[in-house]
């Protein structure tokens, strides 16, 4: 879906440009900035590689074990049920730490593992289980303390202080992931209210 948004999106700037004779600035600005992002890219290679490399060896270390421990309490109430010490808890535990470092690309991996994780333990592997869609919308929502890339990227732009933001983010980041929260949990309700209505239903075929 995001291929054919970006595709359009380029080819109407292509076709908007030849119509007002500002091809030129177009074939400009798309050399430009195209540089530009490879210059971004770089420099935030760096603070990716180091923050990816210390979310391995903390792996590695068992510093995993104790990520799951302090967020047991969290996963208890949102993921009721799950075993704290399974592989899927460890697994959301990093990849709530590596959200709440604002490390998204860091995240990434760790929440497929997650979704793996929960996936083996899915009953219907055709349908999204309460924890799957619970743990997807946590992690959409993510929850930062450290805005780490926001920050690098305010840095590369020229900003004097780039964590002058906290505030801003962490009563966002607060009222983004409460607010799913409440939707799935509503969401969740009327399904199963839904299903219930369902099947007390008659079979209409079977009276006739």
């Amino acid at each position: 879906m995001m291929t054919w948004i970006f595709s359009g999106m380029i080819l109407l700037s292509v076709v908007l440009g030849a119509m007002n004779g500002r091809i030129t600035q177009v074939s400009s600005a798309a050399l430009n900035e195209g540089g530009k992002a490879i210059a971004l890219v770089i420099s935030l290679a760096g603070i990716m590689s180091l923050w990816s490399g210390l979310m391995n060896v903390a792996e590695k270390s068992g510093l995993t074990e104790k990520f799951s421990r302090l967020f047991s309490p969290i996963l208890r109430l949102l993921f009721k049920g799950l075993d704290p010490k399974s592989s899927a808890a460890k697994a959301i535990s990093m990849n709530m730490a590596a959200n709440m470092l604002g490390l998204g690309n860091a995240a990434t991996p760790l929440g497929v593992a997650a979704m793996r994780e929960l996936e083996a333990l899915n009953r219907t592997p055709a349908v999204a289980s309460d924890y799957m869609v619970t743990f997807v919308v946590l992690n959409t929502a993510s929850l930062q303390i450290i805005p780490t890339t926001t920050a690098a990227l305010r840095l590369q732009a020229g900003a004097a202080s780039p964590f002058d933001i906290l505030p801003a983010v962490w009563v966002t980041s607060i009222i983004s992931v409460v607010s799913v929260l409440v939707m799935s949990r509503l969401l969740r309700r009327n399904k199963k209210l839904q299903s219930s209505v369902t099947s007390r239903a008659p079979n209409l075929s079977s009276t006739k």
